[in-house]
């Protein structure tokens, strides 16, 4: 039987990514017909049991939803939950969590580039097989990850699930002695950083751009991490921002039958969250040493408002993210002074509030509604991978339209194809769903 006939492929999972899914991909002869990024992890519900719980619980328990990511998890259930208690924290306490998050960013880029996305680039089926290959470069990136871990450990207490971080705040905030040895590492990892840029920029991308709007944070004067207000860059160069309070206005999500995740539209338009957004939308308030590194390996300059729309270059965009996390980390480091208090008070108000951080993957948005007492009513999160699944379908229906002009690719090309476009955006599976089963049909 000829590919263009009629027929159904069906891949048990797909590897190296966070979570379980499937995709189906039905073919026309030459054309493809409909594309579904198929979520069937249970829904894990943690919306719901955060009802009735106290108003101080959710940065712990939100931290649960990954383990890739808690710190994200935390810092937006943090900032909601003061937003509507209206609470603001002392900048030293700011800039604690900021180095946390950075230390979060370094090891969730690092897995992703190196054991995640990286042998899709040099023909390795896995990163075991990469790391017979080279060696040197797998240990660079465990390395990497190490680091990011180490920072976990000494402000969050342990590298995956925090514990120190508080509403208000952290249990205990480090001595400045505790923070030498991590200057140290850092110092080290700095090479290795700028190194994974050279390394990554090497690669082969294929020719791509994503068709959707681009969302991600802004905060005046700094690249946005753990604050900021969401700004949109349209397709058409456009760029507006609005407050974090009408997020669930603007960005509005639907049950799909063919997913536990929700999708969501920004504005009634397909968008995407994550890096490549992060970098059009604040690429100029990278540090010099991001912006060269950024430069060198031909990403255009973002201090001229450069813009990469190529979803393969994703990898490339973390490997510059990561440079700017260990030098933010340096920073912060270097002018740290214990706070007066590890904490602020946050008193109970009856009332509702909004927080928003730049999870590694993109925009996690959080929402809570307490009582006078502080038990939380309502609670509303949106994952950055639940935004993104429009674009990426957009993007698999794309790519395997483009395969099919091009010639009759079998199913075991067609399956490396949508594989390696939905590692692109480095989805989170389990976090969406609050990857790859592989059907085609063709008729």
């Amino acid at each position: 039987m000829t590919h263009r006939g009629s027929r159904v492929l069906r891949v048990g999972s797909l590897a190296r990514v966070e979570g379980e899914g499937a995709l189906l991909l039905r073919v026309s002869g030459d054309r493809v017909e409909e594309v579904r990024l198929r979520i069937y992890e249970p829904p894990r519900f943690f919306e719901a049991f955060l009802r009735g719980r106290a108003y101080t619980e959710p940065p712990d328990i939100t931290a649960r939803v990954c383990g890739i990511c808690p710190v994200a998890y935390q810092m937006s259930a943090c900032a909601a939950i003061e937003d509507a208690c209206g609470v603001t924290v002392d900048r030293p306490i700011q800039d604690l969590r900021r180095l946390l998050y950075c230390g979060e960013w370094i090891e969730s880029h690092a897995l992703h580039i190196y054991l995640l996305h990286a042998p899709d680039f040099l023909g390795c089926d896995s990163a075991i097989d990469l790391a017979r290959a080279e060696r040197a470069a797998v240990e660079r990136g465990l390395r990497l990850k190490q680091a990011g871990n180490a920072l976990l450990e000494v402000l969050g207490g342990r590298a995956i699930h925090p514990v120190n971080v508080r509403l208000g705040g952290f249990h205990r905030a480090p001595a400045p002695a505790e923070l030498r040895p991590l200057a140290e590492r850092l110092s080290r990892a700095a090479d290795d950083a700028r190194e994974t840029v050279r390394w990554a920029a090497g690669f082969d991308f294929p020719e791509a751009a994503v068709d959707a709007d681009l969302l991600a944070l802004g905060s005046p004067g700094t690249y946005a991490i753990e604050r900021g207000t969401p700004t949109v860059l349209r397709t058409d160069g456009a760029r507006t921002a609005f407050d974090t309070s009408v997020f669930l206005d603007h960005v509005r999500e639907e049950q799909v039958p063919h997913s536990t995740a929700l999708h969501s539209r920004l504005d009634g338009r397909r968008h995407l969250t994550g890096p490549l957004a992060r970098f059009a939308i604040s690429g100029s308030l990278l540090s010099p040493t991001a912006l060269e590194a950024a430069r060198e390996a031909g990403l255009g300059d973002p201090a001229a408002g450069a813009v990469c729309r190529n979803p393969y270059r994703s990898v490339l965009v973390r490997a510059v993210e990561v440079v700017y996390a260990v030098d933010e980390a340096l920073r912060l480091i270097a002018a740290y002074e214990p706070p007066p208090r590890p904490y602020v008070e946050v008193p109970p108000v009856a009332g509702g509030g909004h927080g928003a951080t730049e999870a590694p993957r993109g925009l996690l948005y959080h929402r809570y509604r307490l009582d006078g007492d502080g038990t939380v009513t309502d609670a509303r999160i949106v994952p950055p991978t639940a935004q993104n699944q429009g674009a990426v379908e957009n993007d698999l229906a794309r790519i395997a339209q483009a395969a099919l002009a091009g010639g009759d690719p079998s199913d075991e090309e067609l399956t490396r194809l949508c594989e390696r476009a939905i590692r692109n955006h480095d989805p989170c599976i389990s976090c969406s769903a609050h990857f790859l089963d592989l059907t085609v049909l063709r008729t």
